[in-house]
């Protein structure tokens, strides 16, 4: 297609409106902004004002465009450089180079925007997928092609469960990982490319940030970037991929601010009107096909601790896996803190991780939901009010909720604490032995902070 072009006849912030002489581009093609003596602004079409004239968001900062200046389009969309030449390297939405090394040499480009894979594309679910974290693999195991999330509010543990889980992942992974770092601190993107490169995992690791300084363009645009690297591996190379993203709800909100310098009306609670839409076009993306396996987690931030907010209602509408962790649990030290009675998973099925497991599951959250009933109880009159029945499922929840917090390799610095890494079926079995009574006469202080129960010596 020959080259389109126009000049800019209005800037607002990170809104430029482009007139052309001819034909307009197309919806979500890209624009490349020219400016005097300084590099080009890259953006996107997001509508047509006019009949000569598209409104288009920049993905870089507006500073020094000016009414007049050029604009031209191939009337495509906006694409990022695939291969491997990525694999080791931090990234950002174009495909340019942040950690300070020549820019990758990608002979493939792919774009931003893609549409899902058709049903007659994809896998269902597979096997359990293990993630070494006991609280994980129990209460809301995961499968290969799912998708899973982590819930929690501020300062609760989801990027530590998220690296956490990459490490694990990662070491036994047969294909490559992708990271998403959309509206990341800068700090938390150099202590995962830090832990990655200790680790030794980072030759088999992409890391694509669109951090909270730049414009909400780039952050909204940041994950569909990060997945289509991602599923250049799965499709093209025919690669098992590690799709993590950090965070889903900044996607959500760069989504919000992009929606409100549009000029739409927000929908319930300020959000976009397109949330479902905007989500939908993530999530939907991540699965399993006939090419390659894809497994995903991701943060979602849950603003205020309401799970009744509209973001995180849609998000759960694309999830096999709800890992949620509690302020509560994690204001006692209790860490990982997922609550096992909130977590969920569609796996979590006697014909998946089989009839033991299963079983040993819904005793557990039995035990654990008798105790929160019994909590006020105890608080107020103390153990002695409790029957004999009542107290010895005291003591078991009591080491149970200790039983499920883990040292992770990835806060050994922090902690002082060797990671562990838990095989299901040891999980499995811990958890039968606590519920049978078996460790009735240990300390419950000896099961906090342990891998499996061999490594407290109890058996």
């Amino acid at each position: 297609m020959a080259a389109l072009r126009g000049h800019v006849v209005a800037v607002r912030g990170t809104v430029v409106d482009v007139a052309f002489d001819g034909p307009l581009p197309a919806i979500n093609a890209g624009l490349v902004c020219r400016r005097e003596d300084a590099p080009p602004i890259t953006a996107e079409v997001y509508g047509h004002h006019d009949a000569s004239t598209v409104r288009a968001i920049a993905i870089d900062s507006t500073r020094g465009l000016r009414r007049g200046d050029g604009v031209e389009s191939d009337g495509a969309m906006l694409s990022i450089p695939v291969g491997d030449e990525l694999l080791g390297r931090v990234i950002d939405v174009h495909g340019q180079a942040l950690d300070g090394r020549p820019e990758p040499r990608c002979a493939q480009r792919r774009a931003i925007r893609m549409a899902p894979p058709p049903p007659g594309m994809r896998r269902t679910g597979g096997d359990v997928y293990a993630t070494g974290i006991k609280a994980v693999d129990l209460f809301a195991p995961m499968s290969h092609g799912s998708r899973a999330a982590v819930f929690g509010g501020a300062g609760v543990g989801k990027t530590v469960v998220l690296t956490e889980f990459i490490h694990n992942a990662v070491e036994n992974l047969r294909g490559v990982a992708v990271f998403a770092g959309i509206g990341e601190r800068s700090r938390e993107g150099v202590e995962l490319w830090e832990e990655l490169d200790r680790r030794g995992v980072l030759p088999r690791t992409v890391l694509v940030f669109g951090q909270m300084k730049e414009p909400p363009g780039a952050r909204f645009l940041v994950g569909l970037a990060a997945l289509s690297v991602a599923e250049h591996f799965r499709d093209t190379v025919g690669r098992d991929v590690l799709f993590v993203v950090d965070n889903v709800y900044r996607h959500v909100q760069a989504g919000m601010e992009v929606s409100g310098l549009l000029g739409r009306l927000p929908s319930r609670v300020g959000y976009q009107p397109t949330l479902a839409a905007d989500l939908a076009a993530l999530e939907e993306r991540i699965t399993a096909t006939v090419h390659g396996d894809m497994v995903s987690l991701q943060a979602m931030y849950v603003p205020a601790d309401d799970y009744s907010d509209p973001a995180i209602t849609h998000a759960f509408w694309h999830l096999d896996s709800a890992l949620v962790l509690s302020r509560d649990i994690a204001a006692e030290g209790l860490y990982p803190a997922l609550d096992p009675l909130a977590s969920w998973s569609k796996a979590l099925d006697p014909v998946v991780v089989g009839e033991r497991h299963y079983a040993a599951v819904q005793e557990a959250r039995r035990v654990l939901a008798r105790w929160r009933e019994l909590r006020d109880i105890i608080s107020m009159l103390g153990m002695e009010e409790l029957s004999a029945q009542d107290r010895v499922l005291v003591g078991r929840a009591r080491r149970l909720r200790n039983y499920l917090t883990q040292p992770f390799f990835v806060t050994e610095a922090f902690s002082s604490r060797t990671g562990r890494r838990v095989a299901i079926g040891t999980a499995v079995a811990d958890l039968a032995a606590i519920l049978d009574g078996r460790c009735d006469g240990v300390a419950e202080d000896r099961l906090f902070m342990i891998g499996s129960l061999a490594d407290a010596g109890i058996g």
